[in-house]
């Protein structure tokens, strides 16, 4: 049960961190996904999870070139 919850809080804290490290959210996105995870924790995390986008498209996005 222990393993559980620190698993629980590893993921939370890991989605709080990269909801603020990304280049393409902007202040009230970073705010609205903050909120929407404080409030709903696990609809709004796995929310998070499964709407963002991959390094990919981060790249694409940024104009970053693939060799």
């Amino acid at each position: 049960m222990l393993s559980f919850f620190l698993l629980w809080i590893f993921i939370v804290l890991w989605v709080f961190i990269d909801n603020f490290r990304r280049p393409d959210h902007h202040g009230v996105a970073k705010a609205l996904w903050f909120l929407f995870i404080v409030f709903i924790p696990v609809i709004g995390v796995l929310t998070y999870i499964i709407a963002r986008p991959t390094a990919v498209d981060v790249d694409a996005a940024a104009g970053i070139a693939t060799a």
